[in-house]
């Protein structure tokens, strides 16, 4: 029972940091772009956005897999 309840727990806390770290991207933009700059140039992800892209995909096997673990549990 204790081991759902934590499953449970950790997907909703995934499931969160997922749709925040997917908003953050903005399509075609960059974060910069996000909170009011400009940039309207293809260019290839460096810095902060990079590691957002990252966190996002790790994020989302993290997420695969508590809900993986919960359904096999």
């Amino acid at each position: 029972m204790k081991i759902d309840l934590i499953l449970k727990i950790a997907e909703v806390v995934l499931a969160v940091l997922l749709i925040a770290s997917i908003l953050l991207q903005s399509r075609g933009t960059g974060i910069g772009a996000a909170f009011g700059g400009g940039g309207n140039v293809y260019r290839t992800k460096r810095g902060a956005e990079k590691k957002l892209f990252q966190a996002t995909i790790l994020i989302a096997i993290l997420f695969f897999g508590v809900s993986l673990a919960g359904i096999l549990l």
